[in-house]
């Protein structure tokens, strides 16, 4: 078994954009004659879709939600996003993401992001600091019917990568997970597949107790390391078992 893939979630990974979604709920909430509560945004939304967010959050304060309703808020919020992202001079990308990203294609891996977030963001967004040629494909949160920690998005992505590139053969195992949140995690391991928790939105103690393996920042990620340890797994499965 040798490593094959990578799929990056986006928020939390590879933009600090987290504190503009929080805000961005916050003012939904406000609208709504709700009080804000940032241990709720934490439960109900890092890592998962606006449309998962927004249910379950204002149905967790009592509200029913629609589904016309919810595009309504999802459109707004959307629209306030943009708005955000175009008045900054830079973006908030992490640090050493570029790096990373060429030593992975340098490797000759596939790169893939699997997030909650709209595609058109995501776009947005890889365009503007221009690293979109580096990602085969997106998967996005208005692609899935269900958001993380459901493995859906990874199977897609895995599924995909598979019809675009036949010859790989790609077995979920052979991909690795890049993940900031307990629901990303979680769905990258129902997936089948090993998770890097990078320690951008959670303390590095609380993603070892849910990743393989756990980071402070991207610029720690042993790529060479990494692939000794997917070819020692693949030497482990071929030997006998006496």
């Amino acid at each position: 078994m040798t490593l094959k893939a990578v799929l990056f979630d986006f928020n939390g990974v590879i933009i600090n954009d987290e504190p503009i979604h929080q805000q961005l709920i916050a003012d939904i909430l406000i609208t709504e004659n709700l009080r804000p509560n940032p241990p709720e945004f934490q439960k109900f939304c890092l890592g998962r879709t606006d449309r998962d967010c927004l249910r379950d959050l204002l149905t967790y304060r009592g509200r029913y939600v629609n589904d016309n309703y919810l595009k309504q808020l999802i459109y707004r919020k959307s629209i306030a996003y943009r708005q955000k992202i175009e008045n900054l001079d830079k973006l908030p990308i992490y640090p050493a993401l570029q790096d990373l990203l060429i030593k992975i294609r340098s490797a000759q891996l596939k790169i893939a992001i699997v997030s909650g977030a709209i595609r058109e963001e995501i776009e947005m967004i890889l365009n503007r600091i221009g690293i979109a040629e580096y990602f085969s494909l997106i998967v996005a949160g208005d692609e899935v019917s269900i958001s993380k920690p459901d493995p859906e998005g990874y199977l897609l992505a895995v599924e995909r990568l598979k019809q675009q590139y036949p010859e790989l053969n790609l077995q979920a195992s052979e991909c690795l997970v890049i993940e900031d949140s307990l629901a990303g995690i979680e769905a990258g391991k129902r997936a089948g597949i090993p998770v890097v928790g990078v320690a951008h939105s959670y303390p590095f103690h609380i993603l070892q107790r849910r990743a393989n393996w756990v980071i402070d920042y991207l610029s720690d990620l042993d790529l060479d390391r990494v692939q000794e340890i997917y070819m020692k797994k693949s030497d482990n499965q071929k030997s006998p078992v006496s």
